[in-house]
């Protein structure tokens, strides 16, 4: 089918290449980058600009290319870049370099080394009496991992910083504009509603991490998506911010086993449990800490944190959307993309990695630098949607046969005239027992025949259950959906692939 045919008869749309539902950290680079392609851009935040209900306000995050994956650490590096020049394009202060340091006795420190050398990045280990001198504001008791590049990035700055250069680039960047549905005409064109107009265009970009369920769950097969309310604070630092890394510790008495810290400059000493928080729906949160797990960290402060008074503190409220590994979800399938899932760790990584989502299949960006050498098979076919531009799809000879099967198959029953398809918002519904009971509509076609998922349809204790069980069903009447699972991790993979838009 043909864009033009079915959009034609299709009124009152406001007509753009590409809609991005989300003005976050990820959506406002994928606008940015995608504008600065030459592509007709807008951008569609919820809220008003500058809101704490998501996962990209606040004033730091940190900054690190240590990872022991050569994939993070190279996406790391070029993200790197981008930063720089975003400060160059828009005169903001984003990035700044502090070093980072991370202690414990655990393997992963020595693995991280490894990665580290392996990749040609400086790092070096430290005595527990070197590091102590170093940074007395806290306390070591095994040999430390230093590492000069990490620092932190100002996250308010940032996300105005890159709708700056959106709108610099030809974007419309437009706030308080909740997208309240997406239709799927075809595999290039989509229908994307607001409350004050709707918009056509060949992709959507749902970037909205804690509300992917609610917006995309009955069109594409997301994974498990644990959405969740952390919960770190700022302690007031002893002898001012001045001089203090960001920091990892690794240590088994405390939730979850992870803490990170970093200086936020004028709020004091930002401290966390790493993805600990209780369960939330993003769109009913209390923004109250949980009583335990604050005390769990001030005693932490008190114990690990000579530089900070563990009595003067301030609670911060925000989410993180993890998959079951702790990597990235960014891949198409038809017209709708997804990039949800960064886990707590992807703020670093947006302008690039939000700049390379799958968008236009025949357009490639710049490649990403992952060598395929190193990998295993699996993590080579989670990568496949990065590398097969890199090699002009040698890596994925799946990709085009398969939609090429997928096109040339006869019409499907469920499928009207007018190719569209719909998926009712109550396809799956949850009984009293808990169980899901798939409904005879599950993934009925109307007359209509349109594809429709509306957001906050997910009406079960577990949201995000349901729509992947509503979802996997929908797909299961596309001819090619019986190939392959929904869903598939790799464990070293910074990308978590929809196998179905392979």
């Amino acid at each position: 089918m043909h864009y033009r045919s079915l959009l034609g008869d299709v009124m009152g749309f406001e007509d753009v290449d590409v809609v991005v539902a989300g003005g976050g950290a990820v959506g406002s680079a994928a606008a940015w980058q995608l504008a600065r392609r030459g592509l007709r851009v807008v951008l569609l935040e919820q809220y008003e600009a500058g809101h704490t209900r998501g996962a990209s306000h606040g004033a730091s995050r940190i900054f690190r290319l240590s990872y022991p994956d050569r994939a993070y650490i190279d996406l790391a590096r070029e993200a790197r870049e981008l930063w720089r020049e975003l400060e160059d394009l828009t005169g903001a202060e984003l990035l700044t370099v502090t070093g980072g340091v991370d202690h414990g006795d655990h393997p992963r420190w020595g693995q991280l080394a490894e990665g580290l050398a392996a990749a040609g990045v400086p790092h070096s280990w430290l005595t527990p009496q070197e590091a102590g001198e170093r940074w007395p504001g806290i306390r070591f008791d095994t040999r430390a991992l230093f590492h000069p590049d990490s620092g932190r990035l100002h996250a308010d700055r940032s996300v105005a910083a890159l709708q700056t250069a959106a709108a610099q680039s030809g974007a419309s960047v437009r706030h308080a504009t909740p997208v309240t549905a997406i239709e799927v005409l075809g595999d290039d064109a989509v229908l994307v509603h607001t409350d004050s107009g709707g918009y056509r265009a060949r992709r959507v970009v749902a970037a909205v991490n804690a509300w992917a369920g609610k917006l995309v769950g009955g069109l594409v097969p997301l994974p498990p998506l644990r959405v969740t309310q952390e919960q770190p604070a700022h302690f007031a630092a002893r002898a001012g911010e001045d001089g203090w890394p960001s920091f990892g510790h690794l240590i088994g008495d405390v939730p979850g086993g992870t803490v990170y810290g970093l200086a936020t400059p004028g709020e004091g000493i930002k401290v966390g449990f790493h993805g600990v928080g209780p369960e939330t729906d993003p769109d009913h949160r209390d923004f109250t800490p949980e009583p335990g797990q604050l005390a769990a960290l001030r005693s932490y402060a008190r114990q690990w944190l000579p530089g900070v008074d563990p009595d003067a503190f301030g609670p911060i409220s925000c989410t993180y959307t993890t998959t079951p590994t702790g990597d990235f979800v960014l891949d198409r399938l038809g017209p709708v993309v997804v990039a949800t899932g960064f886990s707590g760790h992807g703020f670093k990584f947006v302008p690039r990695s939000a700049g390379s989502c799958p968008t236009w299949p025949w357009t490639a960006p710049a490649p990403i630098g992952v060598s395929p050498s190193p990998m295993s098979t699996t993590s080579v076919r989670a990568r496949l949607w990065m590398l097969s531009w890199r090699t002009g799809g040698r890596l994925c000879p799946c990709r085009s046969s398969t939609r090429r099967a997928w096109r040339s198959r006869p019409t499907s029953p469920s499928r009207t005239e007018t190719g569209r398809l719909r998926s009712r918002p109550t396809s799956a519904s949850r009984t009293e027992t808990g169980r899901l009971r798939s409904r005879p509509t599950s993934a009925s076609r109307t007359e209509m025949g349109r594809l429709r998922s509306r957001p906050g349809a997910l009406k079960s204790g577990n949201g995000q259950e349901a729509g992947t069980a509503a979802a996997t069903q929908a797909l299961r009447s596309r001819p090619t959906a019986s190939r392959r699972s929904s869903w598939a991790f790799a464990a070293s993979s910074p990308i978590a692939v929809l196998s179905q838009a392979l």
